[in-house]
């Protein structure tokens, strides 16, 4: 689709007036206000209240394939079953609310199960960039003060050196280690859960009684550390649920912008699908795919590493919807030599972020995928994510912008030589953000927080207009 292409009459509707229809009283979507922390904000009344409640919310699911990795298959029954089994493991290591459970691993099913395990005990789950050398890794245990840690066997050959140095930790879990460990505080996460391929033998174990709240702490992830080491940015269940209301309602904005109704959601309809192409200790992978994919019933399709053909085959194979992350995969997906051999017609958008694209790749993707639609997105990791959008019509018709904020976020240019004076619309300007989805700060770090985080607002550090 190009600009000329836009159908007739497009927009049907202001993307305020979709907002205030998406959000009025008794709708799914439906915005209120609220109190965080003391700052007055806009937010979503109908948001899954924790993470547990996305936990529970999965189950409903069943005999759904979830995680797809491999030749590992993993059922939304056999996940609940699994995720309970390691919160009752986690316990029984003296992890209550609060306390800090580490993962180190590249994106496989248990990365998964861990996430949840510590969230559902009101745990604060804290995942580790898979690529951190070992004094980095170290860095990010010492400073979390994680009680318990998962690890893959690579991240574990990693880590062995620096763990004594982890005060903090009781317990270290290893997954996928075929050699025989010795060390008495490690544990294989096998003789925990089993194979992936076995969870659904699991007993039916409840999760643990524990009382959550919206507004409790639920994550830290550490952002890239530009200046100095690397800061955690401690999210909530509020914020990282945001996004799976925030996906809802970009989604339906698309259907009034062009004169149509949302469709009803069907629980019997076909099952959506995605291929994740980015880590899930990035806010991307976790928060605006995984925690909406396990809530939604949809089929999570993970890789060892992203190549653009095995990525072919997958969507041919699993009849993948919608794939992205950056934009680099998006245009490998367009030039690979070898995309005639696969039939791709089951993919229905590419959507990415993280980097800035060039408007031609929206061109180029509607040319490549005619039924599939492109979008792109801003957001961080003080933003739990996702806090504008853009995609199919308004996309083609803006390709050189993010899109304008969720229902729920508020956003404004700030000018940076005194941090003060609001610019006028089109001026350049520091982007500030502000909504549910913004973070309390970072963990035990309040200098650096007083600095970014400004009554409800953070200060982005990006350029916008």
């Amino acid at each position: 689709m190009t600009e000329a292409a836009l159908p007739p009459g497009w927009p049907a509707m202001s993307i305020a007036d979709a907002h205030a229809l998406l959000g009025a009283p008794g709708s799914p979507l439906e915005i209120e206000e609220v109190t965080v922390r003391g700052v007055t904000m806009k937010a979503w009344k109908n948001s899954p209240p924790s993470l547990r409640s996305v936990v529970e919310a999965g189950r409903a699911h069943g005999e759904r394939i979830f995680l797809v990795y491999e030749d590992e298959r993993v059922s939304f029954e056999a996940f609940h079953r699994a995720v309970a089994t390691l919160a009752k493991e986690f316990a029984s290591q003296g992890v209550t609310k609060g306390d800090r459970v580490a993962i180190v691993m590249r994106n496989l099913p248990e990365w998964v199960v861990a996430f949840y395990a510590g969230a559902s005990l009101g745990a604060i789950v804290t995942p580790l960039n898979a690529w951190w050398t070992g004094p980095e890794l170290e860095y990010g245990l010492t400073d979390s003060g994680a009680k318990v840690v998962v690890l893959d066997a690579e991240r574990y050959e990693r880590l062995t050196e620096h763990l004594p140095n982890c005060k903090d930790l009781v317990r270290v879990y290893v997954s996928r280690e075929s050699d025989e460990i010795a060390h008495p505080e490690v544990t294989k996460l096998e003789d925990v859960l089993g194979e992936a391929n076995n969870w659904a033998d699991l007993p039916d174990l409840p999760l643990p009684d524990v009382e959550i709240d919206q507004d409790d702490d639920a994550t830290i992830f550490y952002t890239s550390g530009t200046t100095g080491k690397p800061k955690g940015a401690l999210g909530t269940h509020r914020g990282v649920n945001s996004n799976i209301l925030t996906a809802g309602a970009a989604g339906a904005r698309r259907f009034l912008r062009r004169g149509e109704m949302p469709p009803a959601p069907d629980p019997d309809g076909p099952q959506r699908s995605s291929l994740i192409s980015v880590p899930f200790f990035h806010v991307t992978g976790c928060f605006a795919v995984l925690n909406p994919s396990l809530f939604g019933g949809a089929k999570l399709v993970m890789m060892h590493k992203w190549d653009a053909v095995r990525a072919f085959e997958l969507i041919e194979r699993e009849k993948i919807q919608s794939a992205g992350g950056v934009p680099t995969i998006a245009w490998q997906l367009i030039e690979h030599p070898a995309r005639a051999n696969y039939d791709l017609s089951s993919l229905e958008s590419v959507a990415y972020g993280g980097a800035p694209s060039a408007p031609e790749l929206v061109r180029r993707l509607s040319e490549t995928f005619p039924k599939s639609q492109p979008g792109q997105g801003w957001g961080m990791t003080e933003t739990c994510a996702t806090v504008t959008s853009n995609g199919a019509e308004d996309y083609v018709h803006r390709p050189d912008s993010c899109g304008p904020a969720a229902a729920v976020a508020e956003l404004k240019i700030v000018d940076p030589a005194d941090g003060v004076t609001e610019l006028p619309i089109g001026a350049v300007g520091e982007l500030w953000a502000k909504g549910p989805m913004v973070v309390k700060g970072y963990w035990n770090k309040p200098e650096a927080t007083a600095q970014t985080f400004v009554d409800g607002w953070v200060r982005t550090g990006d350029l916008a207009r």
